[in-house]
């Protein structure tokens, strides 16, 4: 018995009801998980059809899902079940080689950065945010500070710790990009100048494709900046498609208008190149299906990537009783999305580096096939 290849339309639709409706499992898989943190999280990797992909995960007395796995053997192989019948084999990979090492100073490699999907790796420069404390600022979705505060990660991560944990990546796990996000630090470079910072130093140190990750910074000259530093590609996240919104969910963030973000959109694209420039759109946060694919088009014509993923609600923020998208509505999602951005010979596989490169939170690539 075997799963569906990812890019049939069965395989497609398998990664989309699994990333809609979780993983519900027992006892201890081990494998790469991802929990806290700034964005969708909750998750863990699995293998299935031979692609690697972030699958949020319950379990028994947490949110229900049709899909379970049963305990894996000791090569990591588990059974996916769907109401009750068995669909096929799956796999959770086992942790990265670097999270073994730690820093001179006892720091634990994998408190700096984590391995996201297959091959990327990903850490959150500055894991505190100015709009984070105040919940009539912070972003409803966001849990920055959980990780910080359950101490699996540390506040800062400098420059030398960064290219360190890189190049151990690179050499130890073969690790293809990294994403380096930051919590906005302050309203005017937004982040920019200590992503510049953490770029230029991971490039001297080894050679591999890095997305930056941040707000639209007030002068637009950060943009050229950072690509000078060594960013391969840009992330400008609006999360939610239309400014009613991300005003109710994201009332901080939201002051940065999304016309705002296009006008930042056109300054960049010239600066990183068509298709390397990305913003993480959340759907099920009440924007239509209409409204994202909307956007989308207009994002699509500026020469950005929207790389949309379905929302996952994280516990002990304000929405982790929100309720995730139906698989129905990702799937009216994706799937005209996909054919924009085959229309637009825009693809996920050209991304140098970042979240549509990786693609392991959404079943969108498979879309584009």
């Amino acid at each position: 018995m075997s799963v569906p290849t990812i890019g049939t339309i069965a395989g497609r639709q398998l990664i989309t009801d699994l990333q809609s409706f979780g993983l519900q499992i027992g006892g201890q898989t081990g494998g790469v998980t991802r929990k806290g943190g700034a964005g969708p999280s909750d998750h863990k990797a699995i293998t299935i059809a031979g692609q690697t992909v972030m699958v949020p995960v319950y379990t028994a007395d947490a949110r229900r899902s049709p899909f379970q796995a049963s305990v894996p053997g000791n090569d990591g192989t588990s059974m996916l079940v769907r109401d009750g019948q068995a669909v096929g084999p799956i796999r959770f990979p086992a942790p990265p080689r670097f999270y073994g090492l730690e820093t001179a100073d006892g720091i634990p490699y994998w408190k700096i950065a984590l391995l996201h999907g297959r091959d990327t790796l990903a850490t959150t420069v500055h894991q505190t945010c100015i709009r984070y404390a105040d919940r009539r600022t912070s972003c409803q979705f966001c849990a920055i500070g959980q990780s910080l505060e359950a101490g699996r990660t540390i506040p800062y991560k400098t420059p030398a710790q960064l290219a360190e944990v890189a190049k151990a990546a690179v050499e130890l796990d073969h690790v293809r990009d990294m994403v380096l996000t930051t919590g906005t630090p302050n309203i005017v470079d937004r982040g920019a100048a200590v992503l510049a910072e953490s770029a230029r130093a991971i490039r001297a140190a080894v050679d591999l494709p890095l997305q930056v990750q941040c707000e639209p910074p007030r002068d637009h000259a950060w943009l050229g900046r950072l690509r000078e530093a060594g960013a391969d590609s840009l992330g400008m996240h609006l999360e939610a498609a239309t400014q009613a919104v991300r005003e109710r969910i994201m009332p901080g963030k939201a002051t940065v208008s999304v016309d705002r973000y296009l006008e930042a959109f056109a300054s960049a694209v010239p600066v990183f190149g068509r298709g390397q420039v990305n913003t993480y759109l959340l759907a099920g946060l009440g924007d239509t299906a209409e409204e994202i694919l909307s956007l989308a088009q207009r994002l699509i014509a500026l020469g950005v990537y929207p790389f949309v993923v379905p929302f996952v609600p994280i516990s002990g923020t304000p929405l982790e009783n929100h309720a995730p998208p139906s698989s129905d509505f990702m799937k009216s999602v994706l799937a005209p999305l996909g054919g924009m951005l085959r229309a637009a010979n825009m693809k996920s596989t050209d991304i140098r580096a970042g979240c549509g490169r990786c693609g392991a939170c959404s079943s969108l690539s498979a879309y584009e096939q």
